[in-house]
């Protein structure tokens, strides 16, 4: 079996959400805690760090794992979804698990995992786990997939929770109100653990925490009642220089407006690190913000491609996400600015177009999942929103036509999905490779 048979098969045996999203939502534990038991717990062998939330939680894990390697510790890094290869999820000091793990897990496995008949996240999770594992990490930083109380991560017991911030993502599975949706996530907050939240939100949500703190008796930190952060500026192109009480002057490799909050949840999960006995110095923080793609291999967040015309991709995908990029997009300085843009078919589409500049070119498009809505269902929806553009079949040709049409002083935007980001990257990476 070569790793595109290896992979195809975890795609086709077990449901992938990121092709066919509710159909491949399991409720419930009871896979993977077979799963865990048939691997003899493999995550009670290592340290880990638990991070949830709306958006931001890839920024927060990636950055805590460039810390923490910073500080010469070997560490895991298990985040969902993957850009362009299925090894992206699972990764050790920044490195991808090797493809003959892959298959080997697969061809040794199977006869065990079939007739369970598990989700396709729940074998990645068993997969990441196993693999850090026998890869004698010092502690592993794991992103949830989606929600957190049913989640199949929710089996750890890690050091400290971290909740990034609660917005309207997922509502068929997590519940069509924040409060609801902030339970879900609550979910990971477990006894005697300490727990951080990024964004308390309103005082209704920031209660649902509070109260299941209480219920379990753990420590609970809102780092945006913390004044760690004194101030920042960003750079155009070259990201955040921040002020710190604890950790002096941090310079921040990511330039996106939404990581002035997740340098506030980051820091504070760093000073409870610090207080559970883990020796982070100064320097590790610093070098960890400085570097954190190197280090980790992050890509797709506020992502320069080019200069002139200035370019950029942002796998923002929800309305949290989109009023962070939409804002940064008004302030940075263009001509003309063109989005190429397509969502999938479970978002909440209407809202997020109503938040989008009626003045840019648009270039409709649609991405290789299934889940992807058609460009021209997604140009109707949009021409409702006073937003005009044409319709492109592949990312691939949104993106050279808007190359063609834009002046140097102009800016292009790619987003509204991460399927449409990996489908973009994609498709560089083949250029590039010829």
């Amino acid at each position: 079996m070569t790793y595109e048979q290896a992979v195809n098969y975890l795609y086709e045996s077990a449901p992938l959400f990121q092709n066919i999203g509710a159909g491949a939502y399991k409720e419930g534990l009871s896979n993977t805690q077979l799963l865990d038991e048939h691997f003899h717990h493999p995550h009670r062998h290592y340290a880990t760090i638990h991070v949830a939330g709306t958006n931001g939680k890839g920024s927060v894990s990636h950055t805590l794992a460039a810390i923490l390697q910073s500080q010469g510790m070997k560490v895991g890094l298990y985040t969902s979804p993957h850009l362009t290869d299925f090894r992206e999820r699972i990764r050790v000091n920044g490195q991808m698990m090797p493809k003959q793990r892959v298959v080997d897990f697969v061809e040794q496995e199977r006869s065990f995992f079939e007739p369970l008949h598990p989700s396709f996240f729940e074998l990645t999770t068993a997969l990441a786990f196993k693999f850090f594992e026998e890869q004698e990490v010092d502690i592993a930083v794991i992103e949830v997939g989606l929600g957190g109380r049913l989640d199949c991560t929710n089996i750890i017991q890690p050091l400290v929770s971290i909740i990034t911030n609660i917005s309207f993502d997922h509502i068929q599975f997590l519940g069509n109100t924040l409060e609801k949706i902030a339970g879900e996530k609550a979910g990971i907050i477990k006894h005697g653990i300490p727990a951080i939240v990024g964004e308390s939100g309103s005082e209704s949500v920031a209660d649902v925490f509070r109260e299941k703190a209480a219920s379990v008796g753990t420590s609970l930190t809102f780092a945006d009642h913390q004044s760690e952060v004194l101030d920042f500026t960003l750079t155009p192109g070259k990201g955040y220089t921040y002020h710190t009480a604890t950790f002096g002057t941090l310079h921040g490799e990511l330039g996106g407006f939404c990581q002035e909050k997740n340098t506030a949840t980051i820091l504070e999960a760093v000073k409870e690190l610090r207080g559970l006995g883990l020796q982070i110095s100064d320097q590790a923080v610093s070098n960890g913000f400085a570097h954190v793609c190197s280090l980790t291999g992050l890509r797709g967040r506020w992502q320069k491609l080019a200069e002139k015309p200035f370019t950029v991709c942002d796998t923002g995908h929800n309305v949290g996400g989109m009023q962070y990029i939409t804002r940064q997009l008004a302030s940075t300085p263009h001509h003309t600015l063109h989005i190429i843009i397509g969502m999938v078919n479970d978002k909440d589409v209407s809202t997020v177009l109503s938040m989008l500049p009626q003045e840019a070119i648009y270039y409709f498009t649609q991405a290789s999942v299934k889940r992807a809505m058609s460009s021209e269902e997604f140009a109707g929806k949009a021409a409702a929103h006073g937003l005009k553009g044409r319709c492109y079949p592949t990312v691939s040709e949104a993106y050279a036509a808007a190359q063609t049409a834009a002046q140097p002083d102009d800016v292009i935007f790619i987003g509204g999905s991460t399927f449409i980001v990996a489908d973009l990257l994609t498709a560089l990476e083949k250029e590039q490779h010829g």
